[in-house]
């Protein structure tokens, strides 16, 4: 069985509030991207790395690898105007069967362990998708209202979301939709069933100035 791993990495500055694209910015004086692809590198599966980057940060990017002597082996692919687009030029670059993992470039804290169990499950049951419960209470807003939602019944969805590849491909031939929010809203709608799997909560994503000061907190940690 072959193992791939597709790293997306196609994210700006904005929400970050820094000119430079989040997946850039130093984590324990090395950019974020670095420890992502280092964590699947290392994970016992060690899955061949396909890194989606916007075209305008490959260079960029190239710079980076040589300035912090970063040899990890790992393919570079142009990523495409939405997500959809850039998940699926990097899935176009396999050429054949086995099995893939979806994963946020800016989830650089993701465990060993949580990479491992997404591969063991969709090996055996199609797919994984790793996802926690809210600890906060939720509603839902619409046109200026609220309602209060059962936190019971709701769940965090984050990456590695992991597949067939022949599933994955079956999905992406669909055309894009905005509500296409993750590869698992893709492969439900191809008709597939999605195999939830718990995720970590340490596994943040980082979006905002304060989601990087937490995660110096718990590499330290």
């Amino acid at each position: 069985m072959e193992y791939y791993a597709i790293i997306v990495g196609g994210g700006s500055g904005k929400r970050m509030q820094n000119v430079i694209a989040k997946q850039f910015l130093l984590l324990n004086n090395k950019p974020i991207l670095m420890h992502t692809l280092t964590a699947f590198y290392n994970s016992p599966f060690k899955p061949e790395l396909i890194l989606v980057l916007h075209p305008d940060s490959h260079a960029q990017w190239q710079e980076l690898c040589l300035t912090y002597n970063f040899d990890i082996p790992h393919l570079v692919i142009r990523g495409g105007e939405q997500r959809f687009h850039s998940v699926r030029n990097g899935l176009m670059a396999i050429k054949g069967e086995g099995i893939v993992a979806v994963h946020d470039g800016v989830r650089p804290l993701v465990s060993a362990k949580l990479i491992t169990q997404t591969y063991e499950i969709a090996e055996r049951e199609g797919n994984a998708i790793a996802c926690v419960k809210p600890s906060d209470s939720i509603r839902k807003v619409k046109n200026g209202e609220s309602k209060v939602l059962n936190r019971e019944d709701i769940v965090l969805i984050q990456t590695p979301q992991t597949f067939e590849i022949t599933q994955l491909r079956k999905a992406y031939q669909q055309h894009y939709k905005p509500k296409f929010t993750d590869d698992a809203s893709i492969v439900e709608k191809a008709g597939f069933k999605i195999n939830l799997i718990e995720g970590e909560r340490s596994n943040l994503k980082i979006t905002y100035p304060e989601d990087l000061e937490l995660a110096h907190f718990l590499l330290k940690a």
